[in-house]
């Protein structure tokens, strides 16, 4: 009987340790929640916006961006007229990197008077 709850315990502390360890067998995650990909914007200013999970670095168009307590990313962008892809990299503390990348068209409206 002895044998059979020792056995059941470190079973148990095995699971459990799979189980908290699953984040750093996945490596980083990225999801980018908006712009939608290929959306079309006349503003001078883009929002990009999403969610990062097991990173310790974030990048946006290879500049530091930084998450909340929960992992979300938002950070502003002026792109230039015309098709822009925005690429968004997460590299975790083992050196495992993610990327994701979204496509915005900046329109540039002239006016003629």
């Amino acid at each position: 009987m002895k044998k059979l709850l020792a056995t059941l315990v470190v079973l148990l502390l095995l699971g459990y340790g799979l189980f908290e360890a699953r984040k750093l067998l996945e490596g980083p995650q990225i999801t980018i929640a908006m712009p939608i990909d290929g959306s079309a914007t006349s503003s001078s200013a883009v929002r990009i916006g999403g969610t990062a999970q097991n990173i310790s670095f974030l990048t946006i168009n290879d500049k530091a961006a930084y998450t909340d307590e929960h992992g979300n990313f938002s950070e502003l962008i002026s792109p230039p007229p015309g098709l822009t892809v925005v690429t968004v990299t997460g590299i975790d503390r083992f050196g495992r990197k993610v990327t994701d990348t979204v496509s915005v068209t900046a329109l540039n409206y002239c006016s003629t008077t």
